[in-house]
């Protein structure tokens, strides 16, 4: 019950976020809403069974002030997860999990819950289990982190808001989408979750332009299709079958 109850400040703030979004077409919003559902099944059944690290840390954040103890979780979990990132644009067993958020045609609230149930038990072992040997956070700051991470869910708002000149210092929407976009010349670009400095020490930012199409050209037609997507991210997509005709026949 209450790692239920911790997705609720989740649930809110995707409720608020989903009011003041883009009116328009949302294509996959429901398939969005059932790979998150297979997520939170995976994270409350089988996430708690793969410990990641328990050992001691280099930091206590219990010796330290709040803020600062928070600021360092902030910063090292934000480096964990662009690290993560970089890997799965560059890794091709990744990849084929993380396609599958990028296969969402309109890049939206939802897709940020769009991934792979496996990402989560990988992460759990490797970045996340890194952080936890450099730093152990209270539960004041773990509590603290989650809500900050929150801000992934504006950052994927399907709205025209944009940092301009400031974009190095925080992610938003037009920063993230770019890294979402179909246009070759945006690839491999903007993969930050919070903090786009890292992007700038990598050399991989770049300010936001204009607002890009999303998607790929292949997306899951079913939960069951998105449950083994990295089996099949690579096959070419199904011709659609034309009106009046059965599959197999001519028209």
């Amino acid at each position: 019950m209450t790692l239920l109850l911790s997705f609720v400040p989740e649930f809110l703030v995707i409720a608020a976020l989903l009011l003041v979004e883009r009116a328009g077409p949302r294509t996959d919003w429901w398939r969005n809403l059932q790979i998150w559902a297979l997520q939170l099944t995976v994270a409350l059944a089988i996430l708690p069974l793969l410990r990641g690290w328990v050992g001691s840390a280099l930091i206590e954040g219990a010796h330290l002030p709040f803020w600062l103890g928070f600021i360092l979780f902030l910063l090292l979990k934000d480096l964990a997860e662009f690290v993560f990132h970089l890997a799965q644009h560059r890794i091709p067993f990744l990849w084929a999990m993380h396609s599958l958020h990028h296969s969402d045609p309109e890049m939206a609230v939802l897709t940020t819950q769009r991934h792979f149930w496996g990402d989560q038990l990988i992460k759990q072992v490797t970045v996340w289990s890194v952080v936890l040997m450099i730093i152990s956070p209270t539960p004041a700051i773990a509590f603290a982190y989650g809500m900050a991470s929150l801000w992934n869910l504006f950052a994927h708002l399907d709205a025209r808001i944009d940092f301009g000149r400031w974009s190095w210092l925080l992610n938003s929407p037009a920063y993230h989408r770019r890294h979402h976009s179909r246009l070759p010349e945006h690839y491999d670009t903007n993969f930050a979750a919070i903090f786009p400095i890292f992007d700038v020490i990598c050399g991989t930012y770049r300010r936001p332009d204009g607002y890009p199409p999303t998607g790929m050209e292949r997306r899951p037609e079913n939960l069951w299709q998105a449950a083994i997507w990295p089996l099949i991210w690579d096959r070419p997509q199904p011709a659609p079958t034309p009106t009046g005709t059965t599959p197999g026949t001519a028209p």
